[in-house]
């Protein structure tokens, strides 16, 4: 009875002890915001320009930050980005959504209770979709390269738990050349993003 106590007493103290350091190298954080300042070229489509209206995003970001420097995987979905509704012109898609997943790479104070500012910057996936609303023209979709780099700040108000907000710039990129050589350069599918979101340490 004695030693079972004891076990007991003990899983307690290591469930409620306060995580090491090493252990709170580790971040998921899950947010949300809206997509502002985007422009994409359109074609030949009338009665349109090519700014993209703002759109509600949401997503969340795992993360490995021990010290200054760290890395994180960062997933973003805004549905309806592509939907113009904006005076009269009266250009609407059916469908549409954005998807970024990006690697990037964590510049910033080193973790812990406070405000943490940060700076991030990395390459992935910008993944867009759109389809007809009334069958006049095929559904489309592109998967391409695309670039992001920003920051923020991170609010800890326990080692394990706190809040953050992000501002971002994605851009997409593209081959100029149709042959056997890669030549990338920047397209004119771009956006920003803002968000907030809690932080969770481990």
């Amino acid at each position: 009875m004695q030693v079972r106590r004891l076990l007991m007493i003990g899983a307690l103290s290591l469930a409620l002890a306060p995580a090491t350091a090493s252990a709170q190298s580790w971040y998921f954080s899950p947010f949300f915001g809206g997509n502002f300042g985007g422009s994409a070229n359109f074609g030949d489509f009338p009665d349109n320009d090519d700014e993209v209206e703002r759109r509600m995003t949401f997503g969340a970001s795992l993360g490995w930050n021990p010290k200054v420097v760290g890395f994180e995987i960062d997933f973003g979905y805004a549905p309806n980005f592509f939907e113009d509704t904006a005076g009269d012109r009266n250009f609407e898609f059916g469908d549409s959504n954005v998807t970024t997943i990006m690697a990037n790479a964590i510049l910033g104070s080193q973790p812990g209770s406070g405000f943490r500012p940060y700076a991030s910057g990395g390459i992935g996936l910008i993944r867009a979709n759109v389809s007809s609303a009334d069958g006049f023209f095929n559904d489309l979709s592109s998967n391409d390269l695309g670039v992001n780099i920003g920051g923020g700040v991170n609010a800890q108000f326990t080692d394990n738990i706190g809040v953050r907000g992000d501002i971002r710039y994605f851009r997409s990129l593209q081959d100029n050349e149709r042959d056997t050589r890669l030549d990338l350069a920047f397209s004119d599918f771009s956006f920003f993003r803002g968000s907030v979101g809690l932080m969770f340490r481990f």
